[in-house]
């Protein structure tokens, strides 16, 4: 090694030593700069509490007259105003109109067309608030908390492959593209799969991915082009279901080319530009003398499964019911007008149809009436949303419920930090929102099979208490009215 070589090592050594001992000075430096800045914050937060008396003591007289001559202010305005000038004329508005129909007034006066409100209808129907059950005290002891309840349910009994649910909580139609999207619609059938129930397909096209997911699968034969379904999708149901209408949504409905993009489109079939209206009826179906037909036509191609019928429920509930025994139908689903939808204006969710406790008993007594109550099973939905009025209405004779909106709210559990305050949590789950590739489908999947275990623990609880040990041991006779009108609609007994 040469000199001049030497005489470079050795600089660059020397600087880095230097460049080691600058750096560790001024880490050290930093150090005791860090330590000393916050010792003086502590200091000067102390000085700070300290002194907050004082201040408020000399403080509090001047705020006080301050907030005083602005009540005194405000009150005096609102009270000496004339009322054409008083802003206390809002107030009124809303007692007199709502907040909901003066905000969808205005929505209505912003758009110029139909508005969809998204779940359901907030009016309070007579509902099952007034049905208790009735356990056995004295006179029988109710069974232990170790007493096995069984909870199954065989729905199309009469059918040649009956679907059997480890639960009678099943997930309602909910459409993929048109409503959900494809994470929501996975978690609920991945959701269902772990609660040992089913799921269903919704209007919307076919999705391989939620079949995938799920275990038992519920296909609904729809009112759209593609409603009629293919004979691969048939085949990988275990019941169908034709859906004729919903509580909240009963006729045609047009989606834009603009509301529709991605995945959905293409399986709808539709072209770039290409919007689409839904049917009155499933395809094919013109009058009452075409139901027969399609419902023979899908057990050409059912393979023994089932075939179910879904209608919204109105006061004509025992011609529809007549209409779907003579088809041929195997089960019977009806929703009440509490049943949601997220396509379907307020006046149909509000104003169409009969509530759903007036409809679970008209049909229980019309199907017993005919005496094929034990042949044809009878699945309800529309406002049930907690295990109570569940038990209640399997108590009344329905077999199953369909829940829609406790499984969708489930669906965003754990999740709503990702959009609120901004958005609803229903921006989690809509195939249209940008936010929907935010939800975690496993933590969803979670979630929803977690609600149906709670709701069907809850109900095991119950049923152990009234002494029984099955669903099907459940009766009116376990009920008991608390006013007359419940005690009329339900021929169940008055409490007085």
């Amino acid at each position: 090694m040469n000199k001049d070589s030497r005489d470079f090592s050795f600089s660059f050594k020397t600087l880095g030593s230097i460049a080691a001992i600058l750096t560790a000075g001024y880490a050290i430096g930093h150090h005791k700069e860090q330590k000393s800045l916050i010792i003086r914050r502590a200091r000067n937060r102390r000085i700070m509490l300290a002194s907050l008396p004082l201040a408020l003591l000399t403080t509090g007289p001047l705020a006080r007259k301050i907030v005083q001559k602005n009540v005194t202010k405000a009150i005096t305005i609102l009270t000496t105003d004339e009322y054409g000038k008083n802003v206390i004329e809002l107030w009124t508005a809303i007692h007199r109109a709502g907040v909901q129909n003066i905000v969808e007034n205005n929505l209505r006066a912003t758009q110029g067309t139909t508005i969809n409100r998204p779940i359901g209808s907030s009016k309070r129907f007579d509902g099952f608030d007034n049905l208790m059950f009735v356990p056995p005290q004295m006179t029988m002891v109710s069974k232990s908390g170790e007493t096995a309840v069984d909870m199954k349910v065989t729905l199309g009994p009469k059918a040649a492959k009956p679907l059997t649910v480890n639960i009678p909580l099943l997930i309602s139609g909910m459409a993929y593209g048109i409503a959900l999207s494809e994470p929501a619609k996975i978690a609920l059938a991945r959701g269902a799969k772990l609660a040992g129930t089913a799921t269903n397909s919704g209007e919307g096209p076919y999705l391989k991915e939620e079949r995938d997911e799920a275990d038992k699968y519920i296909l609904q034969i729809a009112n759209w082009p593609w409603g009629l379904r293919t004979d691969q999708e048939i085949a990988s149901a275990d019941m169908l279901e034709v859906h004729i209408s919903q509580g909240g949504q009963k006729g045609v409905f047009y989606i834009a080319p603009d509301e529709i993009k991605g995945k959905a489109r293409k399986l709808m079939g539709l072209s770039r530009n290409q919007g689409i209206s839904g049917l009155p009826a499933p395809p094919g179906v013109q009058s009452a003398a075409d139901w027969p037909i399609l419902v023979n036509n899908l057990r050409n191609k059912a393979n023994g499964i089932p075939i179910a019928l879904k209608l919204m429920a109105t006061d004509k509930i025992e011609e529809d019911l007549g209409l779907a025994v003579d088809a041929g139908f195997d089960v019977i689903a009806v929703d009440g007008t509490q049943g949601g939808s997220l396509v379907s204006n307020p006046t149909m969710q509000d104003d169409f149809g009969i509530p759903s406790l007036h409809a679970l008993v008209r049909a229980v007594r019309y199907l017993q009436k005919r005496g094929i109550r034990e042949q044809i099973s009878l699945i309800v939905s529309g406002g049930y949303f907690n295990p109570g009025s569940c038990l209640k209405a399997l108590a009344l004779g329905a077999d199953a419920i369909y829940l829609g909106t406790v499984p969708l709210y489930a669906l965003a559990n754990k999740q709503h930090k990702k959009v609120i305050p901004w958005e609803p949590p229903t921006v989690l789950v809509s195939y249209a929102s940008k936010y929907n590739k935010k939800l975690n489908i496993n933590l969803s999947a979670e979630r929803v099979s977690n609600v149906l275990r709670s709701m069907t623990v809850e109900m095991e609880q119950a049923i152990r208490g009234l002494g029984k040990t099955s669903i099907k041991e459940l009766s009116p006779s376990d009920l008991v009215a608390l006013d007359t009108f419940s005690a009329e609609l339900t021929g169940v007994k008055r409490a007085y």
